[in-house]
């Protein structure tokens, strides 16, 4: 299972949100570039990162955005107010590896749709949920979608995976979440990845048994030092299979 250690930016600082509440951040006074390279350095294969102030329509972390994907050394995986052809090709250029949309996906699906033909294995789908409906615009809008159905509409589209968040659970119940992203993740096409259910190193290894999930995005546990990197990719590690010895 694959470990994405997760950054969220606001202002320039590296931050964790309760719900996407962008009025009360917790601020981690470190360096970004710093703690994405060690986060490499440690053996990361990606990294995650949100921008929370292009979810506001903010560039303000542009340039930062683009220092880490040009210097960290490993893939990164970008989202927040991807709402364009434009925006997603423009960072696309810049280098990043993968594109993470939901709002865009659930306004536009065509051109998302096209987007992920011309650019295979380079978008993402975010899926938030909250009481049983996915939502937009940063968490700050429900749809009159249900999580299956807006998956499901993306079948046949070269998707590189689904990250799914349990809005309601956000950190709190973890056996709901679990409940929610199994059920959705055994009907999805597409590798399922898991958001903010990861509080200590136990999560992962639960999560890394229930069929389609492909990997974890890991962020608060690992600012807040309830579980190191390190632990967690040692964790995420498949199980060897006994071998029968013949004699």
């Amino acid at each position: 299972m694959m470990i994405y250690p997760t950054m969220e930016l606001l202002d320039g600082n590296c931050v964790t949100l309760d719900k996407g509440n962008l009025d009360a951040p917790q601020i981690w006074h470190v360096d970004p570039i710093e703690t994405a390279r060690s986060w490499a350095e440690a053996g990361a294969e990606w990294m995650h990162l949100t921008d929370f102030n292009a979810v506001q329509g903010d560039s303000r972390n542009a340039d930062l955005v683009e220092d880490i994907i040009r210097q960290v050394g490993i893939p990164v995986q970008l989202g927040g107010g991807m709402r364009s052809r434009e925006q997603i090709e423009h960072w696309i250029g810049l280098g990043a590896g993968r594109i993470v949309v939901g709002t865009l996906a659930a306004y536009d699906p065509a051109l998302v749709s096209e987007l992920a033909k011309l650019h295979p294995d380079q978008i993402v789908l975010s899926v938030d949920v909250w009481q049983g409906q996915v939502m937009t615009e940063g968490w700050r809008k429900a749809g009159a979608m249900e999580p299956d159905r807006f998956i499901k509409a993306f079948d046949d589209v070269p998707l590189a995976g689904v990250i799914v968040t349990d809005i309601d659970s956000d950190m709190v119940d973890v056996e709901a979440q679990l409940g929610l992203i199994s059920g959705l993740a055994a009907d999805c096409r597409w590798p399922v990845t898991a958001s903010g259910v990861v509080r200590k190193g136990d999560d992962i290894s639960r999560l890394k048994y229930i069929p389609n999930i492909e990997g974890a995005l890991v962020g608060r546990a690992l600012f807040r030092k309830t579980t190191s990197l390190e632990d967690a990719l040692e964790l995420a590690k498949a199980e060897a299979e006994p071998v029968a010895e013949f004699l």
